[in-house]
């Protein structure tokens, strides 16, 4: 075993197990940008007090899981657990929000929380999110929603459902907030939760421990105490859902883990996964501008993706990525002045945006073509001294082992025009 490890909680990612990676990422980046969604690219720590204040203090995420220390200038920042709250802060640092309106970003990368490691639960966890900031809209709510469903069909999941439900606004909050504490309050519940319940009842909704679903079965829901606003505006993201063919199931007791959000929520949940089954969620938070010191107080709807959990889900419905190709063409030199030429050849066959390899390391050409298969290239170089003075090289199909020599002083064009017709094929 390796003097040292990776640390606990934190999956390394190396081919061919990052295809599969790589794939998930860039096709959810792409179904974001296809819909306007332009890049931010994030700090990895902020102050402490954004996401104290931004996330919610009785949050498991604020209170149990941050990576929260003091810099050499003795400042408390932390380790970014998600990115809604600094890509609020990014608007308002850089007045995005004085311009066009919605304000559309989408975002990857690396966030942190100190969690119980397990398959599908890590301490650095890998997400996309998109974020959509300015309007109070029904119709932007499903855009994001949709989105996130487009991104999972173009990469072959089927296995998921959405699940959506409303958490009101803040007006709606008073009044079911007393219904639901008096419920609480006749439970046995212990002392942590209790203590959980007095900041923010709504969380003990979200509580995955049996025993305490069983005892909150009976809780008085959000969705039956909606404003009229509220629930026109739910009822508009369904028929916008409904027309743009993503299928839904209505989760009631749909809360999510921060506290910012308000009006539509919803989580995507694959059963593929085991308890860890949430492979992305979002919901619209409005208020957080102002909560974050914002001079317009503008709405906004988002989600973040778990790349982590889709690959682990795109496993599970076996629809992983085969490893894929190295490269399209690979040098295989015998001898020093071969190689010096294929180095040169190679290059050139780049800059045309043709991916190449060469056999580094002075092997033969038994274990310089079985380098060559492994690469997945559909063709080899072969070059040795007598093509060099013939002033020709070997071009070996690899796919049906045909081969024939080509000029060098044309080779350039001549692989160009093969592997465009190998890609016609």
């Amino acid at each position: 075993m390796s003097e040292f490890q990776a640390p606990r909680g934190i999956p390394d990612y190396y081919p061919p197990r990052s295809a599969d990676f790589t794939r998930v990422r860039n096709t959810l980046t792409a179904a974001a940008a296809l819909a306007g969604y332009g890049h931010i690219e994030l700090p990895v720590f902020e102050d402490t007090a954004l996401f104290a204040r931004g996330v919610g203090e009785s949050t498991d995420v604020v209170s149990k899981e941050m990576y929260t220390f003091a810099d050499r200038g003795d400042r408390s920042v932390t380790l970014r657990p998600e990115g809604t709250a600094g890509v609020m802060r990014t608007v308002i640092q850089h007045g995005l929000d004085r311009g066009q309106l919605p304000v559309k970003l989408c975002y990857s990368g690396p966030f942190f929380r100190y969690e119980k490691p397990q398959e599908g639960r890590y301490r650095q966890l890998q997400q996309v999110g998109v974020e959509a900031i300015g309007v109070d809209d029904p119709a932007i709510d499903a855009e994001v929603i949709a989105v996130a469903d487009e991104g999972f069909r173009r990469l072959g999941l089927t296995g998921y459902r959405l699940e959506l439900s409303s958490l009101g606004t803040a007006a709606d909050r008073p009044g079911y907030r007393k219904l639901l504490q008096d419920f609480l309050d006749g439970l046995d519940l212990d002392e942590a939760t209790r203590a959980r319940a007095a900041i923010n009842p709504l969380r003990v909704l979200d509580d995955k421990r049996p025993e305490v679903r069983e005892m909150t079965a009976a809780a008085p829901l959000l969705l039956d105490h909606l404003s009229e606003e509220s629930a026109e505006h739910f009822a508009a993201v369904r028929e916008h859902l409904d027309r743009l063919g993503v299928a839904y199931v209505i989760n009631p007791r749909l809360v999510r883990g921060l506290d910012y959000y308000t009006k539509t929520t919803f989580e995507f949940v694959h059963d593929g996964l085991g308890a860890q089954s949430g492979i992305g969620g979002g919901g619209r938070y409005d208020g957080l501008m102002r909560q974050l010191g914002g001079k317009q107080d503008l709405s906004g709807i988002g989600f973040g993706i778990g790349v982590d959990r889709t690959v682990l889900a795109l496993r599970a419905e076996g629809v992983a990525e085969e490893e894929p190709a190295r490269c399209r063409v690979f040098g295989v030199p015998m001898g020093a002045a071969a190689k010096s030429e294929l180095v040169v050849i190679a290059a050139k066959l780049r800059a045309a945006g043709i991916a190449v390899d060469l056999a580094y390391g002075d092997r033969g050409i038994k274990g310089a073509m079985k380098a060559a298969d492994r690469s997945g290239a559909t063709f080899a170089l072969v070059l040795g001294e007598r093509e060099l003075a013939e002033g020709g090289v070997e071009v070996k199909n690899l796919t049906d082992g045909t081969q024939e020599r080509v000029s060098l002083s044309n080779v350039v064009e001549e692989i160009r025009l093969l592997v465009a017709e190998s890609e016609r094929a």
